[in-house]
């Protein structure tokens, strides 16, 4: 579910973001490109083989809003798995695919709703053939994922180290291959570790495809890095209008990729899910700890998937207004108690004792009533 309340963004023309415009797919159910929300990605790292084990990160991503999960099939044990997967999985799977073609015309027959293969490694004209075939008689699509690091060695030689038009030039040959193979159900992706080279070359693609275009920084690093390194590339192209679904390379849990690929399409007002907070960074005129309680109201309302924004405010100095375009909003008084706001409005006064369970007890209710309007 997408939009709110306190989202504005239809009355301010300065926070649209106007998208390039590109064609639509079909990974699975889930429409990617055209007028579609971008769609939040993100990757088992458990052993395909075990099929539970893997079954059981599915659904933890599920839960947390991904839309799309890639799964990798680096042998047959794992596309042998895959089926018992996808079965139990209830959004798309993507089987991300390196070095054996044959995996990928095993795992379209085990029900993969897309194929990952990398240009730099998948094999000759011939095998991308059979991927493609594979594909069409299975309702695949397929993403041509290029990766600086993996570049074709004819391309390195060309032009002396991986650069944008060398990943451009392997996307656009291998996109020409499945077109030559009457296929068009594809998508692209030029990721790079270095922010630079990702932002350049996905510029130069977008000029030069209107296939949809799956962002991300490979390698980003870890949790707090990473999230920052993959902020500014994603959030350079998305403000730009390009990008059709995200994913968010993070060496932590992958439900962590989940959760900032949201708060990335939160920012820029590109979809809207779960309870967004707008919290003060708090300093001595705080009227509670907004710190503590803004983690606690974190953790509490994490299963909250209907976009509602919440703020979270220590003193009356910004705390009215940030509550104005909320749907609901805490403000900090004086003697242990503070000002309930509702649809902007001041409304009732709480004890901060009793702050936390009185907001999650409101935010469920409109969560609850949402859910009922449909």
């Amino acid at each position: 579910m997408d939009g709110a309340r306190g989202d504005l963004h239809h009355i301010r023309p300065w926070r649209r973001i106007e998208r390039r415009r590109s064609r639509t797919i079909r990974v699975g159910k889930l429409d990617v490109g055209g007028d579609a929300p971008i769609s939040v990605q993100s990757m088992t790292n458990t052993l395909t083989a075990d099929a539970e084990a893997t079954i059981a990160q599915v659904r933890a991503l599920e839960e947390a809003g991904a839309d799309i999960v890639r799964v990798s099939c680096p042998d047959e044990e794992s596309t042998a798995a895959f089926a018992k997967i996808a079965r139990a999985a209830k959004v798309p799977l993507v089987a991300d695919i390196h070095f054996h073609y044959k995996r990928a015309i095993e795992a379209a027959i085990a029900g993969a709703a897309c194929l990952r293969i990398n240009p730099g490694n998948i094999g000759n004209a011939q095998r991308v053939k059979e991927v493609v075939q594979a594909a069409k008689d299975h309702g695949c699509a397929i993403r041509i994922g290029v990766n600086a690091g993996s570049l074709e060695q004819h391309l390195l030689e060309k032009y002396g180290e991986p650069c944008p038009e060398a990943m451009v030039e392997s996307a656009l040959f291998h996109a020409a291959l499945l077109e030559e193979n009457d296929f068009r159900e594809y998508k692209i992706s030029v990721k790079a570790s270095d922010v630079f080279l990702t932002v350049a070359a996905y510029q130069q693609l977008a000029e030069a495809t209107d296939a949809p275009l799956h962002l991300g920084v490979t390698e980003a690093g870890a949790l707090r890095t990473g999230t920052v390194k993959s902020s500014i590339a994603l959030g350079s192209l998305l403000w730009a209008g390009i990008g059709d679904t995200v994913r968010v390379s993070l060496a932590a849990d992958p439900v962590e990729e989940v959760k900032v690929g949201h708060d990335l399409l939160k920012s820029l007002g590109l979809r809207q899910r779960g309870v967004t907070i707008i919290a003060c960074p708090s300093c001595a005129r705080q009227g509670f700890n907004v710190i503590a309680t803004v983690e606690e109201l974190e953790r509490r309302l994490a299963h909250i998937a209907e976009p509602i924004t919440l703020s979270i405010i220590g003193c009356v100095v910004n705390g009215p207004g940030e509550a104005l375009m909320t749907d609901l909003g805490f403000t900090g008084g004086g003697k242990g108690a503070g000002m309930m706001y509702v649809a902007g409005m001041a409304d009732h006064k709480v004890e901060n004792a009793d702050m936390i369970e009185h907001i999650v007890g409101l935010v469920e209710t409109r969560a609850r009533e949402m859910r009922e309007m449909g």
